[in-house]
């Protein structure tokens, strides 16, 4: 078993009192979430916080044990500032590329709204009152009127950007680690199980689904870009680095 490290530690803390925080006081809820950024419940703290809210038990459940097992070995190694840095980073590349996408998704559909004659102002109006105008599906499907509504009202929780930062970050410094699944008895090198998991989390993430927590939709798209992030800071930080501290070089 790893020993806890420090920050690790403050951060497993955190995220359990958020959480029963969140069950006991409700009004949390309204508040830590990340938002879409033109929503009037969007605030601007929520790119942190809401990396610290999670949406079920095994949802917590998941993710700390992630981060308890896969962040402990980094802090130990490059100290808790540096990791510190690193998990906040991915969570935010995380926020960044889940909004990127509900941008999309909303003004996908607004673009074409506006050609007919619908203004910004009347579609927000009705979207924030969780209406929709039946004269749009004259020009935008059913399921384009949905993803809009979705990408604009629905709320983002979860740690699991950063933890899939964690993920490439190990698979980057040990990739011949052996990792496994519960339905996956045999472990398999981490250079090959980081990027398994990512591209079956992102297919699954199309279709509705995600393997490691944060919901449907395209919540999935939180967790490819905390990954991202993870990928572009161990490149810029040099993974030779690194190397002394390996210990699966066989």
């Amino acid at each position: 078993m790893n020993q806890i490290t420090e920050v690790v530690k403050q951060l497993l803390i955190v995220n359990i009192i958020l959480f029963v925080g969140s069950l006991l006081v409700p009004v949390l809820n309204d508040y830590l979430p990340l938002y879409y950024f033109e929503n009037p419940a969007f605030q601007l703290w929520q790119p942190i916080t809401h990396m610290f809210m999670h949406g079920s038990v095994s949802h917590i459940l998941f993710n700390m044990f992630a981060l308890y097992s896969f962040g402990s070995v980094l802090e130990q190694i490059w100290g808790g500032k540096k990791f510190f840095i690193f998990y906040i980073l991915c969570g935010l590349g995380a926020a960044f590329l889940h909004t990127a996408v509900n941008y999309w998704q909303v003004h996908d559909v607004m673009n074409t709204l506006n050609l007919n004659g619908f203004t910004n102002e009347s579609i927000y109006e009705l979207l924030n009152k969780t209406m929709i105008d039946t004269r749009w599906q004259q020009f935008v499907s059913s399921e384009q009127i949905q993803a809009m509504g979705s990408s604009y009202l629905s709320v983002a929780v979860g740690a699991s950007g950063a933890i899939y930062g964690l993920l490439v970050a190990f698979a980057f410094m040990f990739p011949n680690a052996g990792l496994s699944l519960l339905f996956i008895p045999v472990p398999i090198k981490a250079k090959y199980f980081v990027p398994g998991i990512l591209v079956l989390d992102l297919v699954l993430g199309f279709k509705g689904a995600a393997i490691f927590g944060g919901g449907t939709g395209v919540a999935h798209f939180a967790h490819i870009g905390g990954a991202l992030v993870g990928f572009l800071l161990m490149w810029m930080w040099k993974k030779k680095q690194f190397d002394q501290y390996r210990w699966d070089k066989k």
